[in-house]
């Protein structure tokens, strides 16, 4: 090893860091696999960040490391994506949640690049539109994900991106439809039929 059991750093499954990435002693930190509790290419960039920023300026200010949001691909044919609560989970610690779920087999961009399978399934909590988790199913699902991931790091709902303007035709749009159909789950169905009832008397 690095001998760091040799001066009294706890190593145990990993090397025993605090909030900040400090190991026992402050001027010693971990980041990546030998840190945990993730072992993610992605994560490990992350806290890296995290550890110089409090190594360089830890005098002047330290910074939590932030976990709240970890994305994670499984790189198969189709892709696994994820981030936050799945159905299994949400059930074990007795979250009730809402799920939306859209087929990408009913996206343009995917039948053009004959790609028409897999799904985007959203976990929120029920009657709102805030994000419990994502999973995606499909091509280039992990680049798919990333914008759940900003929406959900920043308290950002579905409608905030059924607002927003995708490019069409991207598998991109997966995501706008996904939360267009929580959207119409959601839509006041007293108000949508007077609606009708207004129109069909207006093209008498």
């Amino acid at each position: 090893g690095y001998g760091l059991e040799d001066i009294g750093i706890p190593t145990e499954r990993t090397v025993v860091t605090n909030e900040y990435l400090e190991t026992l002693y402050p001027h010693i930190f971990a980041a990546g696999d030998v840190a945990g509790p993730y072992q993610f290419t992605h994560t490990a960039a992350h806290q890296a960040w995290y550890a110089a920023v409090n190594a360089l300026f830890g005098e002047f200010r330290k910074f939590r490391v932030d976990y709240s949001v970890i994305p994670w691909t499984t790189f198969i044919d189709p892709e696994v994506a994820r981030v936050g609560l799945n159905e299994q989970e949400a059930r074990e610690r007795g979250i009730t949640v809402e799920v939306t779920r859209f087929g990408i087999d009913d996206l343009d961009r995917a039948i053009a690049d004959s790609a028409a399978h897999g799904f985007v399934k959203v976990l929120t909590i029920p009657g709102k539109d805030r994000i419990l988790g994502v999973t995606i199913v499909g091509e280039h699902a992990g680049d798919l994900l990333a914008e759940f991931v900003l929406a959900m790091k920043h308290g950002l709902g579905l409608q905030k991106i059924l607002a927003t303007i995708h490019t069409y035709p991207t598998l991109a749009e997966a995501n706008k439809y996904a939360a267009g159909e929580w959207k119409r789950a959601h839509a006041p169905k007293k108000l949508l039929a007077w609606l009708e009832k207004y129109h069909s008397w207006k093209r008498r």
